[in-house]
């Protein structure tokens, strides 16, 4: 552990001399950046668009950055030493930043909310609560760094026609999400395999021998851990809805006594649940991202909602999940 937290310290002082370097030359070349908030950011987004997600983007340093470049690295042959940003083709995400105008269909997606569960199964759908929520899934922003690099907009206030500037990674578009209760199988990905790593809270997911992704997660709890052992994907759901039951969420056993969620971005579960073998476990999407990887779930993996999105039309029914 002391090497593996030597060799980050390592690799950030070579980002913070990279972004110096950057702002030395900043008005020679147009493509430098200009601090080490867009060389982070940048890493951050090329990480997140080959399917390396590393957790919420806030042009920051930190845990899941630097596994999701040891991730990438793997996959890739690549050695991870502080050299390691020379050899990324970092170009391929420039501008690091653009802008997004924000439309009345997006406003659509914004309502009344309510974390009471008897009060929840009462709406139709689980939306955002603000435009602002909106803009940060779509993005995978945390709403500190926007405010920052949207200095004098007061984005607690955001209505259809304004834009927006964000981070140049593909967005998150729930309304290209359909509500179906159970995916179609894809033969094509049957040697795909999934790993869990509930120490390292990263789910790394195999086509044959390469690793293809990898995703932070949030694996179970003390009360109720993610259960170690091999299981099969028994079925994947988009847009699901969510059998809220106390009962199994505090003790594992069903009761009679729940409350139906109807599916939405804010829904408990998220935009994905794959369920698997061992009953009520599965794979899915969350209603508060910033907790990814710091906070505790009920036995199942969550995701943010843009890695669950991505994720869920990269497995099928049938694949082993194994869980250490």
């Amino acid at each position: 552990m002391k090497a593996f937290a030597a060799f980050f310290i390592a690799l950030f002082t070579a980002f913070a001399a990279l972004a110096q370097d950057s702002n030395k030359e900043a008005n020679v070349a147009k493509a430098q950046l200009v601090n080490e908030r867009e060389v982070v950011t940048q890493l951050q987004i090329f990480l997140d668009q080959q399917n390396f997600g590393p957790g919420i983007i806030d042009g920051r340093w930190g845990e899941f950055t630097g596994k999701a470049l040891v991730h990438y690295a793997r996959a890739h042959g690549l050695q991870v030493t502080a050299d390691i940003y020379n050899q990324l083709p970092l170009d391929s995400v420039y501008p690091v930043y653009t802008d997004y105008t924000i439309t009345d269909q997006d406003a659509k997606w914004v309502g009344p909310i309510t974390q009471k569960p008897s009060d929840a199964a009462k709406l139709k759908r689980m939306p955002y609560p603000d435009l602002l929520t909106f803009i940060e899934e779509r993005y995978h922003a945390s709403p500190d760094f926007l405010k920052k690099i949207n200095a004098g907009k007061n984005l607690d206030a955001l209505k259809a026609g304004d834009t927006v500037r964000v981070p140049n990674v593909a967005p998150f578009k729930i309304e290209a999400m359909e509500e179906k209760g159970r995916l179609p199988d894809v033969p094509e990905f049957a040697a795909r395999t999934i790993f869990i790593n509930t120490h390292d809270k990263m789910l790394d997911l195999y086509d044959g021998s390469a690793l293809i992704a990898a995703f932070p997660i949030t694996p179970g709890s003390k009360t109720l851990p993610a259960p170690p052992g091999k299981w099969t994907i028994i079925g994947i759901a988009t847009l699901p809805t969510f059998r809220w039951d106390e009962e199994m969420l505090q003790h594992g056993h069903r009761s009679a006594n729940f409350f139906e969620i109807p599916s939405g971005p804010r829904n408990p579960v998220g935009v994905l649940w794959a369920g698997l073998s061992k009953v009520g476990i599965g794979m899915h999407g969350t209603n508060t991202p910033e907790t990814i990887g710091r906070a505790a779930s009920h036995g199942c993996i969550r995701l943010a909602n843009w890695d669950a999105a991505r994720f869920a039309y990269m497995i099928t029914k049938g694949l082993v999940v194994t869980i250490w």
